[in-house]
This record gives C-alpha cells, sequence and structure tokens, in this order.
C-alpha cells in the first residue's frame, strides 16, 4: 500500500520511462564481398534521386548495394513486418502480402531492369516506414491532443547496423534495433502478448451487478465467478484444483464460494493497480473495473506502448516526471535514486497539459494572482453574488500595472483588466513553495494547504497545476543536486516572499499514462480520466499511405 508520505526507492535505470535514448549511430558499412552485386543499377539510382534523405542515406552506407534480391529475403521481411502486432501496431499498415506477390514477379527471372528497381525501392521504404513507427510511433500526437507540447524528435535509426542486418538475413535484428531498449516497453509487450492469450483462451466472466457490494466473509456463486475473473489475469492461487485428479492426495484448497483472505487481498491489489479504494469490497467501481472487456484492455496496452515511443528518446540521467492519469511524481535523481510523491492534477474540464521544460526556479511563500480562467469561470460569479468574497479570501484587486484599488471602486459586471491576487500566507492555494519551469500553459508545481486530498485514489482535482505532497522535500532536493546555497525551511520560516534560481537546470516531463507495468509484473490500468485513449486507438488503427 502507498504510504501516505513521500518516500524514497532505489530506482534501476531501466524503470519506468528513465534514461537518456540511446545514440544511436554508426561506422560506415563495410565493403561487401567480390561475390556480392556491386551496385544497385542505374533504375534504382533514379528512382532513389527522388527518394526521401533516409531511403538514399540507406543505400549510401550500403554502397550502393542491393538488398532484397533473392525470395529468402523477401519472406523474413514479411514475416518481421507481421510480427509488429507484437508492438501493437497494425501489421497491415506495411501491406506484407502485397510485397511478397510484387516480389514474384520482380524477382522472376526474366524481369525487367524497372520492375526489380522498384520493388528494391518499394521494400525498403517499406521497411523504413515500420522502424520510424516503432522507434517514434506511428501517430502524430499533436493531431489528437490540442494539449500536447512534447517535441518528438526525427527517427535516429542506425542505418550501418540495419544493414548489417540486411545483410545476415536478419531483418528481425534489424526491426529490435529501432524498438525502444527500456524494460518497461519490453514489459508491455509480454502484458499485450498475455492479455491476448486470455482473449484467445475466451476472455474472462462478467461479474452480475449485484445490488450489494460483495464484502469479505460472503459467499455464493458471485464469490465463485470473482475469484475466476482474478484468477484469469494470473491469479493461479485463487483457483481450487479438481480433486478428481489426485484422489489419493489430501489437497488444501481454498472453498470457491466463500470470499476468503486470499481473495480479499487479490481484489486489494486489483483496486491498487486500478486506482481504485484498497477496502477489498467489490463496490460500483471496483465492479466496473472487473468487467472491462479483455478487448479493451488490450486496446489500452496498445496505447500506451506508441505513448511509450513517443517518449522513450532523448531524455536526461536525471529528471522530474509527473504521471498525470498516474496521480504520481517521480524525481530521478543524478544518484540514482528516485524521490516518489503524489499528486493532484487537473480536472478533466481543466486539464493537466502535456509537455516537457525545463525547472528554472522555486518561489518561495509565493503570492497567488488569480489566473484568468479560474477569474472568469469561478470567482466573478462569486463576487457578484457576495461582495464580501474578496475580504474573505484576502484577495487584494489590482490595476493592470499593479495598483492596489478599491473594490467598491470596481464594476464587477464588468471589470476590464483588474487582477486579484492573495498575499502569501497559510491559506494561499499556492502553499509555501511553487516550483516553475516556462510553458505557454501556465502550469507548475506546487504546495497546498488542502493536503487531505492527497489520501484519495483518484485526484484529478486542481485547476491543471500540480499539487505534489512533499514539495518542501523536493524542493531541498533540487537545491542539493544542482548545487544550489539554499535552505528551504529557512527561507520559508523569514516570511519574505522571493525567487530562488537554480544553479542548474532541471529537465521535467508530464506525461499521460492510462496503463503501466507494476514492480510485481502486473499492469495497472489506470481510468482515463481525460478521455485520451479511444482518439488514440483510433488513429492507430487508421490505414497509413506508404
Amino acid at each position: 500500500m502507498f504510504a501516505t508520505e513521500v518516500r524514497y526507492t532505489r530506482f534501476h535505470r531501466g524503470a519506468w520511462i528513465l534514461g537518456a535514448w540511446l545514440a544511436l549511430s554508426g561506422p560506415a558499412m563495410a565493403q561487401s564481398e567480390a561475390t556480392e552485386p556491386s551496385g544497385i543499377g542505374p533504375e534504382v539510382s533514379e528512382l532513389l534521386s527522388e527518394s526521401s534523405s533516409r531511403l538514399r542515406n540507406l543505400y549510401a552506407v550500403r554502397g550502393d548495394r542491393p538488398i532484397w534480391q533473392d525470395a529468402d529475403s523477401v519472406d523474413a521481411l514479411v514475416e518481421a513486418l507481421k510480427g509488429l502486432d507484437a508492438d501493437g501496431l497494425v501489421p497491415s499498415d506495411y501491406r506484407p502480402d502485397d510485397l511478397q506477390a510484387a516480389s514474384r514477379a520482380a524477382l522472376m527471372e526474366g524481369a525487367d531492369a524497372g520492375t526489380r528497381a522498384r520493388f528494391e525501392l518499394r521494400a525498403s521504404r517499406t521497411l523504413l516506414t515500420a522502424l520510424t513507427h516503432l522507434q517514434r510511433g506511428k501517430v502524430d500526437p499533436q493531431r489528437i491532443n490540442d494539449e500536447w507540447d512534447l517535441s518528438i524528435e526525427p527517427p535516429s535509426l542506425d542505418l550501418a547496423a540495419i544493414s548489417r542486418a540486411l545483410d545476415d538475413g536478419d531483418v528481425s535484428a534489424a526491426i529490435d534495433l529501432a524498438r525502444p531498449p527500456y524494460e518497461p516497453y519490453e514489459q508491455l509487450r509480454e502484458g499485450l502478448a498475455h492479455y491476448r492469450e486470455i482473449k484467445r483462451q475466451g476472455g474472462w466472466p462478467a461479474l452480475m451487478n449485484v445490488e450489494d457490494p460483495l464484502r469479505p466473509g460472503d459467499t455464493g456463486t458471485e464469490v465463485t465467478a470473482l475469484r475466476e475473473r482474478l484468477a484469469a489475469i494470473g491469479n493461479d492461487q485463487l483457483v481450487a484444483a479438481d480433486e478428481g485428479y489426485y484422489p489419493t492426495i489430501e489437497l488444501q484448497a481454498p472453498e470457491p464460494r466463500v470470499y476468503d483472505e486470499a481473495l480479499v487481498e487479490a481484489v486489494r491489489r486489483f483496486q491498487r493497480h486500478h486506482l481504485l479504494a484498497d477496502d477489498g469490497v467489490v463496490g460500483p467501481r471496483t465492479l466496473k473495473a472487473l468487467n472491462m472487456s479483455v478487448e479493451r484492455r488490450i486496446d489500452q496496452i496498445r496505447a500506451n506502448m506508441e505513448r511509450a515511443r513517443w517518449l522513450l528518446h532523448g531524455l536526461p540521467e536525471s529528471f522530474v516526471l509527473v504521471d498525470i492519469a498516474g496521480y504520481d511524481l517521480r524525481y530521478f535523481r543524478p544518484n540514482g535514486d528516485t524521490w516518489r510523491a503524489r499528486i493532484v492534477v487537473g480536472q478533466p474540464y481543466r486539464r493537466t497539459p502535456s509537455l516537457r521544460s525545463e525547472i528554472t526556479h522555486l518561489t518561495i511563500n509565493p503570492t497567488w494572482t488569480v489566473p484568468p480562467t479560474i477569474m472568469r469561470e469561478d470567482v466573478l460569479p462569486k463576487v457578484r453574488r457576495d461582495p464580501g468574497y474578496l475580504a474573505t479570501k484576502n484577495l487584494s484587486v489590482l490595476s493592470p500595472s499593479g495598483k492596489q484599488l478599491d473594490p467598491a471602486s470596481v464594476d464587477w459586471s464588468n471589470p476590464g483588466g483588474v487582477m486579484l491576487r492573495q498575499q502569501a500566507g497559510p491559506n494561499n492555494p499556492l502553499g509555501q513553495l511553487v516550483v516553475r519551469f516556462p510553458n505557454d500553459h501556465l502550469v507548475y508545481l506546487h504546495d497546498t494547504p488542502s493536503r487531505g486530498l492527497f489520501s484519495r485514489s483518484q485526484r484529478a482535482l486542481s485547476s491543471g497545476c500540480i499539487r505534489v505532497e512533499g514539495v518542501l522535500e523536493l524542493a531541498q532536493l533540487l537545491f542539493d543536486d544542482t548545487g544550489t546555497q539554499a535552505n528551504v525551511r529557512r527561507l520559508i520560516a523569514d516570511g519574505k516572499t522571493r525567487n530562488v534560481l537554480l544553479a542548474r537546470h532541471v529537465p521535467v516531463v508530464l506525461h499521460y499514462w492510462t496503463v503501466q507495468p507494476e514492480p510485481d509484473g502486473e499492469l495497472a490500468f489506470r481510468p482515463d480520466i481525460y478521455d485520451r485513449d479511444d482518439a488514440l486507438i483510433e488513429a492507430l488503427d487508421r490505414s497509413v499511405t506508404l
């Protein structure tokens, strides 16, 4: 169970989205043996001149030697393309069967040079498209998410290593060079295979929408169905063995109709993995998560593999990760430790954006200037109903130039450009400290006086910024790790509002995951609080033009 206080954990560099993207580069391809074809011929050269730079570069590192000269090499390519299903991609996007059919005409004896040339480049172009999708993602995130603000770097394929794998006839090895080389991605691949196997075996039973929640100690057929449902995803210890197979052995097996302690613990683990209150009671929310179809879970895994392909590159050794849908912040420190805390993120109608930036400074004892959206939608209606609201909330009224105004002098039906500001203090919405990083969305990490919200299992409750449990401890770590000579608690104690610049900027990434591998090997499925999965799944399944 996740403790109330923040914790230190030692995290391996292969942990969830940790580490820098492998710099893919390599020496030029060695000269081929004299028995191999010496060049691609004028027909291919002419077509290459009008092709993409990446395709031209592939043949350049090969010394202009062709690749797809026999049926075996094409068969290997076709099988590798079909195998991309294991990465949640759609093999039919790459037309493997059409490619194999075209190879018969291109490679048959007497085929003209033009046909061979067109097929040669078609096959290579298809491979490079698949490698690009595998390394950086098939879907452009900006087309399906208006709040996306993370740059996707161009693919950095190691064309020389890919060429060597192709010369060895090992297209699968070439594919492996593009796949994100991180343990969490491999865990998602394994999870996808596991859930597809569950689907192949018929899925899991749907539980009845019982009037009363199922509780520890209950008995009945509904408990048996619950046991079978949890066993389907890997809780084998919940299933009783068939005594008919072992008539002479006394079996220690659970009674399937009884909601016993083992079943309670399995339910609690399921609840934790789905960001539900882990009380061991199957109420409406837990029942809804249990009844989610295996097909839906497969789609969610595929969506998050695509998100991993977007993000698993260009990351530094040390950075702050905000997992929006998981309500979780992790600071991967330079010494290899990981500091972790629970967070509160934006409500569905005020979503926390996905972005990448750098933490530049911290504000100690911050004042709070009411953001335009909150002022328009939340504060002004309250001021119009109750003129005393401003005094109750200790809000000062300022002109656009910063001059303090008498609230009675303002026409609150049309206040113009006035600003509302709350002074530093225990009731300030930003608490005692703000962690700031430049971004167009005006979001930041901050303290809060409403610390009780961290105890909730689902915490999409803010107006877009991220409230961090134990943020004072995070601030001191940032000071210490960047060589910034400052003591957080002393600065807070003197009561002054001030900005403290970090001696070295710290990268920060805000991202959205609805499936994540857990340390116990199971996949955690989070509520899709911003309804982003469907658009991504639809885009993944949409055919591409090669």
